[in-house]
């Protein structure tokens, strides 16, 4: 994040003594991006957080790859790939490349267990499901169509209410996830014209800390590569921190859509930026207002990305037999487009009730098993007039 925050006690200064109350030193740690070169935060612990009992090694897979596939277009349903588990174990990888990763998630235990992916920034989407997200920052509350960013190394768990299950879209990232550069002024602040602000933004809240010595549990993901390490004291023990390094949160609701008088292109709908993707939101919008405008989007050719859509809810603009959890790959060189009829429907209408996420890549995207599992195998052939698949 770009902005400052501070909670609980810290020192007046970094890197000095700062005692407990027992007369113990508090142990600061620096946790750092870019070496000491970006944004940072420090963190004060009862404990060192160094202590660890032992680590070993886990197999734990989310899909391999598949190798076969042809350059054309997909859509496949992912309610029909399902790993039930905790919020962890139950992704399946569905794309990837280096990148960026894609995931589901079909959240059906929880764990007692805390979470870190050592080498990748996360985007933890949650399409069904309330809960809260806690880490040693502090607690964030959840709710359905929530957005959580997640810097790498960051100690977690997600704790969701009731008894449904809990379903998320994940996209992790080795690079780091942020505010796209132009909504952003050169110190920092979001400009007026970004389409969020500050007060959208959900930051965690401190909690007490747990001083409690025993043998904890914490899955640390490196990689395509898992192992538990054993910690001496509750990771989540921390008096005190500040920085501008944290996980935050915001609602796909309180994203405000930008409006043309004719067909703006996805990039102005913009949320998230990293190394090689863009992450972009589609949400309920008033048409383009051209009194000859045609709203649904015209045919395209991606030749530098390629474009992922999952679709949340509503009826999409450009697309027929989509329901919740579906999602479309459209691979770079293929030329895509509303399917036959979609591009006159929308003509003349005055607003969309959509909600999707787009991520759009720079480099090809890698197929798993699960993606060829649930894949709508004649989707490719809907764009024909005399359309036999049923899917148009």
């Amino acid at each position: 994040m770009p902005y400052y925050i501070k909670q609980g006690k810290i020192p007046r200064k970094r890197h000095v003594t700062f005692y407990r109350d027992d007369g113990e030193l508090f142990r600061e740690e620096l946790f750092s991006t870019h070496g000491f070169s970006n944004i940072y935060s420090n963190r004060y612990h009862y404990n060192m957080p160094t202590k660890v009992f032992g680590v070993e090694a886990l197999n734990i897979s989310h899909g391999e790859e598949w190798s076969e596939n042809l350059i054309q277009n997909y859509k496949i349903n992912t309610c029909q790939n399902e790993k039930k588990g905790n919020f962890f174990e139950s992704r399946c990888r569905f794309l990837f490349n280096d990148d960026v990763s894609l995931y589901t998630a079909l959240v059906t235990e929880d764990t007692h267990q805390f979470y870190r992916n050592a080498y990748a920034d996360e985007v933890i989407f949650v399409h069904e499901g309330c809960g809260t997200f806690k880490s040693d920052y502090g607690d964030i509350e959840i709710s359905k169509w929530d957005y959580i960013v997640i810097p790498k190394g960051t100690t977690y768990q997600l704790k969701f209410d009731g008894n449904e299950a809990a379903r998320l879209f994940v996209i992790e990232s080795p690079s780091m996830i942020t505010i796209p550069a132009q909504f952003r002024t050169e110190t920092g602040q979001l400009l007026e014209s970004a389409p969020y602000c500050e007060r959208d933004i959900r930051t965690p809240e401190l909690q007490e800390p747990v001083v409690k010595k025993g043998e904890f549990e914490l899955i640390v993901k490196y990689g395509d590569n898992y192992q538990k390490s054993m910690l001496e004291w509750h990771p989540f023990d921390l008096a005190g921190w500040d920085g501008a390094c944290y996980p935050w949160a915001i609602n796909i609701n309180d994203y405000a859509p930008k409006v043309g008088q004719i067909h703006l292109p996805p990039s102005e709908h913009l949320i998230f930026s990293a190394n090689n993707f863009v992450v972009c939101n589609f949400v309920p919008r008033l048409y383009d207002f051209h009194s000859e405008a045609i709203p649904a989007p015209y045919y395209h050719t991606n030749i530098d990305s390629e474009e992922v859509l999952y679709y949340i809810d509503g009826q999409f603009m450009s697309r027929t037999d989509i329901q919740p959890g579906s999602l479309t790959l459209h691979k770079k060189g293929v030329p895509h487009g509303p399917q036959p009829g979609k591009t006159e429907e929308s003509v003349g209408q005055d607003e969309t009730h959509e909600y999707a996420l787009m991520v759009d890549t720079f480099n090809p995207l890698k197929l798993t098993e699960h993606f060829k599992n649930c894949m709508t195998s004649d989707y490719n052939q809907s764009w024909l007039e005399n359309d036999v698949s049923g899917d148009k």
